[in-house]
């Protein structure tokens, strides 16, 4: 009896070879802009800072043929993303669709404001967001396919940050309403921003001071490290806002009861319950990876060091915190980030820094204003985050 030699071949499936040769990313962040562009207004128009705004679209915003020219440039983008994976491509079409944009919003804001006038206010719409958030997404994902050394990420940010102040300083953006929600407090802003940076940075550098020791005798002596570390952990979970309230009664007793503390401006509110409630926050990370990271040092490189001769004290120096300090700065880094964000709500207890901006937003219903707060804070994370993941990388590299 004759058999089958050849096997069914399977279905032919149409159109599937095309959509699989498309980037996967590319496919869902062209998705995005698209749907965000076609779907919410691209800039916003307010008659004054706390009116109802006006949605406007890309051709009420730059006339027919500019946005023609504008979305000829997206289309490029979006090709790139979508079929080409080389991430110098793919972050050269981010980088100028960025530009684009950016030329595209300041464009926009001057066309919609009456010359003149001193109350409009335009700001980007849903639309204008959601494709900043698509080409930023691509220009991460173009970064780290690079891979790019820490010396190349931080030459980077440089530049970034170099460009950004000359489009901002080249009047570009001056009719935006953050920008004139920032005109009218110039000579404030820059104060905040420096007491917002104190607040963060020292924090950070009194829970170095006293976190960095108290993980080293956590790494020395299991019954401190059991009886330390829980007590920061529960100070962890308290509130922001409750710790900030806790404080506040002791020092504000301290500031009345002796005068040192009165002449350092140690009071119940202020500066001095902020500063204090953000060190006990950053005390965990910096404690425990501290511990983490002696804890993982080879015993064979401290006995060596032993053997050659060293003490105690110049073994931890030369050669337990060198091989430590990777993972007790990846701890800075996660309470660095965390205190620049948290320190906005010392607002709330007078402390000062850019969540003045934010609660006075919130309480004036103008959203602009709140932004004149966050979006300096999200920079400033931001930065923080690359600068030390950059060195922390950079130790990693070492030659052992």
């Amino acid at each position: 009896m004759a058999t089958h030699q050849a096997a069914a071949a399977p279905p032919r499936q149409v159109g599937t070879g095309a959509l699989a040769r498309l980037d996967r990313l590319g496919l869902l962040l062209v998705a995005l802009a698209a749907g965000g562009l076609a779907s919410l207004p691209f800039l916003t128009f307010k008659a004054n800072r706390i009116a109802a705004g006006a949605g406007k679209t890309l051709a009420d915003t730059l006339g027919t043929a500019v946005a023609a020219a504008f979305l000829a440039v997206l289309a490029l983008v979006a090709a790139v993303a979508l079929l080409d994976r080389r991430p110098r491509v793919r972050l050269a079409a981010a980088l100028l669709g960025v530009g684009a944009m950016a030329l595209a919003v300041g464009f926009g804001a001057g066309w919609l404001t009456p010359p003149g006038d001193r109350f409009a206010r335009v700001a980007p719409g849903g639309g204008a967001w959601l494709l900043l958030l698509a080409l930023a997404l691509l220009a991460t994902d173009a970064l780290a396919r690079l891979g790019l050394s820490p010396l190349l990420r931080m030459a980077a940010l440089a530049g970034a940050a170099a460009v950004t102040v000359l489009a901002f300083r080249s009047g570009l953006f001056d009719q935006l309403s953050v920008m004139r929600e920032y005109a009218s407090r110039a000579d404030v802003f820059g104060r905040e921003a420096r007491q917002h940076l104190l607040l963060a940075g020292g924090s950070v550098a009194a829970a170095i001071l006293i976190g960095a020791p108290l993980g080293a005798l956590c790494a020395l002596s299991p019954r401190i490290r059991g009886a330390v570390l829980p007590v920061l952990n529960v100070v962890q979970t308290i509130p922001s806002i409750a710790l900030f309230g806790l404080l506040m009664g002791p020092l504000a007793w301290l500031g009345r009861t002796q005068p040192w503390a009165a002449e350092l401006g140690i009071r119940g509110i202020g500066a001095a319950p902020a500063l204090l409630a953000l060190t006990l926050y950053a005390l965990l990370p910096v404690a425990a990876n501290t511990a983490l990271g002696l804890g993982r040092v080879p015993a064979t490189a401290v006995d060596a060091a032993a053997g050659m001769g060293m003490t105690r004290r110049q073994i931890l120096a030369r050669i337990e915190i060198p091989l430590a300090l990777p993972v007790i700065l990846a701890g800075v880094r996660v309470v660095l980030v965390q205190n620049i964000g948290l320190a906005t709500i010392a607002a709330l207890i007078g402390g000062g820094g850019l969540g003045t901006f934010v609660f006075q937003g919130v309480g004036q219903t103008a959203i602009d204003l709140v932004l004149l707060g966050a979006a300096p804070t999200v920079a400033m994370a931001f930065v923080a985050a690359v600068l030390l993941d950059a060195v922390v990388d950079a130790l990693g590299r070492r030659p052992a």
